[in-house]
């Protein structure tokens, strides 16, 4: 993680990471005013807090309640050497707590991460560089050197090349990535998070049976959603690169709205508009893209290859951002090890949806072909040696696809959590399945993970599917684990060149009557490309084009940035359109508009009914206000301060509503209650003195938006490498 300090006034200093700042000082003994902890006193309140933590989980995933458990830390500094220290936890636990749990809350303590990264002993490397900013490097400990040379299956260079190669790429690029942190729970199982340290927004994860094969996968991923803008899918621009000569690649083209708002010609071919436009529904302005939202340029669309027979055709940006998420999307050594990547992801989603959506039934591999894969097989026997037991499945159907599953199951919980993988390599899709299930995850971890269900409905809705991509933490059904299986084992084996596998995945999707879509990106100097398979690589439904489409951001987001200067009329209007879009109340406005605020700022815990509300109160409809503070109260999980707020708001707003009481018979109790500010702040809003409260004025300009400015100064040193290329 970057820290990025400030020096302020006298001995003050500010550090400032992700979200957050930290302020320090000295005491008033080291000249110093005591206005804030010192360096040091962090670090000591670091490591009671972090075994506090893990004290907090180890109950929480046992139902223990923490209210009868002190924690407390004191540290004894040897006299003959202060930098020599003992810290000294002590824990009290009620008489309530077993034996069992008591010592497995001691054991939880030793987990602590800041007690252990202190007992390996931090290496320091201090330097001196010519600017902070610019500085690129992979912050990597621990990885095999170039010098190394490991193939693994499926690469077409060792894996210690790949690593240089694209972390040269990503430094060209002005990326400084950070490895936030490492997970190894059983043997051959790795997993990794990286992100951008000046934009932590843009992050990948990694796996493999290996750390380097999982460092690979992680960088491989960053190039590939780099390559493909998935890291600002539905994120605004910004004016500037709105009115660049082009907003996405140099080669996309714009079509112009018709007058009668039909789809212009040229946009995709026969056979896509027969699925994504078969009643005649779509209209162009559904296809605005939501980075840019410049309706006066139209529609942005980005050229593909269709493989069938090499044609031309342009698929609207916005089409991709709404239904595709980040499905078929790759980078590798080459491009035929790229497109293997894509159509086995490809094909994982689309089984994966198959089996859980039709509730099949698969088959066990049998031990003797486990055996053949001894690393997988060590890795399972880890996770059934922490009390897991685990089913590994043949997801082929039969042989027609190149897939496996590894499922586990939580005898705690009673979850289950099925994971899938694709390659043409059965012992490779063997590996992915595994290190999918337990990649970035803890086993506290996998105490979250859902029950089975023989409710066919929650299976087969549309969300369900879209969770197990995210994570694959959706439902799956009972009958997934019956021993009846609907198909036999099968040996499979689709292994060759990159090449050739290249043509056999491509020969699989011909058999099912599939049109296959290929755009490829080489600006990075990487091979990189994004496949599209309509009608079976998508995530979200079609009917999310018309019904809940993304570039609904551009109704609202200029009003709602505007807020502070909107008139009575324009705030009537707006509330107006926020009610009749039917929008949730509880869906946050950085969603609704494509915005990234500072989550531990108002603007970043905003809710669309919240919003409501504020903008009822600055118009004087109280009884409106009242409505959303009484679900704002009741359903909200907001941060104490805007809570108690609310708390004040809701009492002003019914002794306003009510005839027969005063507000000056309750203001000094309430003052005594709510304390002023919060009361000025509360009865200001009321009276129509003080507007959206807690918002600070912003524009389309993004003044004061840090945390979207980095974001698009993060896509800018893309936009500049491809207008170089």
């Amino acid at each position: 993680m970057e820290i990025k300090v400030n020096f302020l006034e006298k001995l003050r200093l500010e550090a400032k990471f992700d979200d957050f700042t930290v302020t320090c000082d000295q005491p008033i003994r080291y000249k110093g005013d005591g206005s804030a902890p010192s360096p040091f006193d962090y670090f000591l309140a670091s490591s009671a807090l972090c075994a506090a933590y893990f004290v907090r989980v180890y109950c929480l995933s046992r139902d223990i309640p923490t209210e009868g458990i002190r924690l407390s830390q004191n540290n004894i500094v040897d006299p003959e050497n202060r930098y020599k220290q003992t810290f000294q936890i002590q824990v009290e636990l009620p008489d309530s707590i077993s034996e069992k749990d008591r010592t497995g809350i001691l054991r939880s303590i030793e987990r602590c991460t800041v007690k252990k990264v202190v007992q390996e002993g931090p290496e320091f490397k201090i330097e001196v560089v010519e600017d902070l900013d610019e500085d690129a490097s992979l912050m990597a400990v621990g990885v095999a050197d170039q010098h190394t040379r490991t193939m693994i299956t499926g690469k077409d260079l060792p894996l210690e090349e790949t690593i240089a190669n694209m972390t040269a790429m990503l430094e060209s690029l002005g990326m400084k990535i950070e490895i936030s942190s490492w997970r190894n729970i059983v043997p051959n199982v790795w997993s990794l998070h990286i992100r951008d340290a000046a934009s932590p927004m843009c992050f990948t994860n990694g796996k493999g049976a290996t750390k380097e094969s999982a460092l690979c996968s992680a960088l491989g991923e960053f190039i590939e959603r780099l390559s493909c803008n998935f890291f600002y899918n539905d994120q605004y621009f910004g004016e500037e690169i709105a009115n660049a000569e082009f907003v996405h690649y140099p080669n996309e083209k714009w079509f112009k709205l018709t007058r009668n708002d039909r789809l212009p010609k040229g946009l995709l071919d026969d056979y896509c508009l027969g699925i994504y436009n078969p009643d005649g529904e779509l209209r162009g302005s559904h296809l605005i893209d939501t980075n840019s939202g410049n309706v006066e340029r139209g529609i942005c669309a980005i050229p593909f290859e269709r493989q069938s027979d090499g044609e031309t055709v342009y698929f609207p940006s916005n089409l991709l951002e709404n239904l595709f998420l980040s499905n078929g999307m790759s980078a590798g050594n080459t491009l035929a090890e790229a497109k293997v990547q894509c159509l086995s992801e490809i094909f994982e989603r689309a089984v994966k949806r198959q089996i859980i959506e039709q509730e099949l039934a698969l088959p066990d591999v049998p031990d003797e072909v486990l055996a053949r894969y001894p690393g997988v097989v060590e890795g399972i026997k880890g996770l059934e040696a922490q009390g897991f037991p685990v089913l590994v499945k043949d997801a082929s159907l039969g042989g027609e696809f190149p897939v496996m599953c590894v499922t586990l199951m939580n005898p705690r919980t009673g979850g289950v959590f099925a994971s899938f993988g694709a390659h043409p390599s059965l012992e490779v899709a063997l590996e992915r399945s595994l290190t999918e299930l337990l990649q970035g995850r803890s086993f506290e971890g996998l105490n979250d993970v859902p029950l089975p269900t023989f409710n066919s409905m929650a299976v087969t809705e549309p969300n369900n599917f879209v969770e197990h991509f995210i994570d694959s933490t959706g439902v799956i059904s009972w009958r997934f684990f019956s021993a009846n299986s609907e198909f036999e084992f099968c040996d499979w084996d689709f292994s060759g060149t990159n090449e050739e596998e290249v043509e056999a995945l491509m020969g699989i999707l011909e058999s099912l009557g599939k049109e296959v879509y290929v755009a490829t990106f080489k600006h990075f100097g990487a091979s990189a490309c994004r496949i599209l398979v309509p009608e079976y690589s998508e995530v979200y439904p079609v009917e999310d084009l018309i019904w809940d489409n993304t570039n609904k951001a551009l109704a609202f987001r200029s009003d709602i940035l505007n807020i502070h200067s909107l008139d009575d009329d324009q705030l009537a209007d707006l509330v107006e359109r926020l009610e009749e879009s039917e929008e949730d109340n509880f869906t946050d406005i950085r969603t609704l508009i494509g915005i990234e605020f500072d989550e531990n700022t108002v603007w970043g815990q905003l809710t669309i009914g919240e919003l409501k509300g504020l903008i009822h109160l600055a118009l004087g409809n109280l009884e409106d206000a009242s409505d959303m503070v009484e679900d704002f109260l009741t359903f909200n999980n907001a941060s104490v301060e805007r809570r108690l707020f609310y708390q004040a708001m809701d009492a002003v707003l019914n002794i306003a509503l009510d005839e027969d009481l005063e507000l000056a018979d309750y203001q000094h109790n309430l003052r005594r209650m709510f304390g002023d500010d919060v009361m000025d702040a509360v009865i200001g809003s009321v009276h129509g003195e003080l507007r959206f409260h807690g918002l600070t004025p912003t524009s389309m300009k993004l003044e004061g938006l840090d945390k979207h400015l980095r974001l698009i100064e993060s896509y800018k040193k893309l936009h500049r490498a491809r207008a170089a290329a």
